[in-house]
This record gives structure tokens, C-alpha cells and sequence, in this order.
């Protein structure tokens, strides 16, 4: 089977349900964010593990999260809400993830600037990117219906990419530059 059908051509693509929309439709933008932000964890694992900084839980949680977008993506390619399967709890195992890496690195009392090494830098970029598509989708939510818990799980998850890109710069010694206000 073929990578291309053609069906695309005149700008317009198909959601899960047959319905035609088009490409810039608010839900089809909203769930290609969520492709773009599902394509730089990719990136991040590259790098975290080409690091080797013994930390398997984090590449096997960052692979968790690839597998959460991509039914979070496909429930939004569908024009009628779907609940995504144990989302509701991710949330929580966020926070307790945040918790234990905040333990294990200095307390943080001021605003930093993006960056460190380079997989930190690339958890920087994954943590705008959720954002974005966070404030896309309250956008589509004010037109259609979206399940609620995508949401919070995009809150919670933007708050673990920080701490992540703070946790893998710790890890690699790679100072976090404090920013100052001029």
C-alpha cells in the first residue's frame, strides 16, 4: 500500500469518521501539534540515550507519553468527544514523577532561561510546544466538544517536561542560566 493517496491534494483531509475538513481546521491543527510535539520526544529519546545517563525510567516514561499522544491524537481526529483510555490518572503520576526528580535536584528560587544541554533544551522546546497545543485545543473546546481530562493531562505534562529538562541538565552538569530582569 502506498505512503500517498492523492486524497489530500486540494487541501482538505479526512477525520477518523469519513467527515472532509480542512487542513486548517482548528481539530486537524490541534491534533498535528500533537504529531509535532509526539516527533521531538522522539528527538529527546535520541539524545537521552545516546547520553547514557542510566535513566532508564525516563525513556521508558517518555515512550509512555509517545503512546498517550498518539490516542490523545487519534480521539481528537474523531469529531465527536472520546474519552482516552486511564488518561484521568496520568495527571497524578505526573506530579509524583515531578516530586521525586524536584527531590533530587537544587530548589529552584527564580525564573531560568531555556536551555543546557542539548536534550535539555529539546525537553524546552517539547515543553512550548504542549503549551501551544494546549491553548489550541481550549480553542476548539469553545467550538466543540473535547474530553475535558486532554486538558488537564497537557497541564500536568508541560510541568514534566520543565522539571525533566531540569532534571537531565542536573544530570549533565550543564548550568542553569538565571534570568534577569533588565
Amino acid at each position: 500500500m502506498p505512503i500517498y493517496t492523492r486524497t489530500g491534494d486540494k487541501g482538505k483531509t479526512s477525520l477518523f469518521d469519513g467527515t472532509r475538513v480542512l487542513k486548517s481546521h482548528k481539530r486537524v491543527e490541534t491534533y498535528g501539534t500533537i504529531d509535532e510535539l509526539n516527533s521531538n520526544i522522539g528527538v529527546v529519546i535520541a539524545e537521552i540515550k545516546e547520553l547514557r545517563l542510566k535513566n532508564k525510567d525516563i525513556v521508558e516514561e517518555l515512550e509512555a507519553i509517545q503512546h498517550d499522544l498518539f490516542d490523545i491524537g487519534s480521539a481528537l481526529a474523531t469529531p465527536h468527544p472520546l474519552p482516552v483510555e486511564g488518561l484521568e490518572k496520568r495527571p497524578k503520576e505526573f506530579e509524583v514523577l515531578i516530586d521525586t526528580l524536584t527531590k533530587q535536584m537544587p530548589e529552584i528560587k527564580y525564573f531560568i532561561l531555556p536551555g543546557g544541554g542539548k536534550a535539555g533544551s529539546f525537553l524546552h522546546v517539547c515543553r512550548t510546544i504542549t503549551r501551544r497545543v494546549e491553548r489550541q485545543l481550549v480553542a476548539l473546546m469553545q467550538k466543540e466538544d473535547v474530553d475535558q481530562e486532554i486538558v488537564v493531562y497537557l497541564n500536568r505534562l508541560s510541568d514534566l517536561f520543565f522539571t525533566l529538562a531540569r532534571y537531565v541538565n542536573y544530570k549533565e552538569k550543564k548550568k542553569e542560566v538565571r534570568w534577569i530582569k533588565k
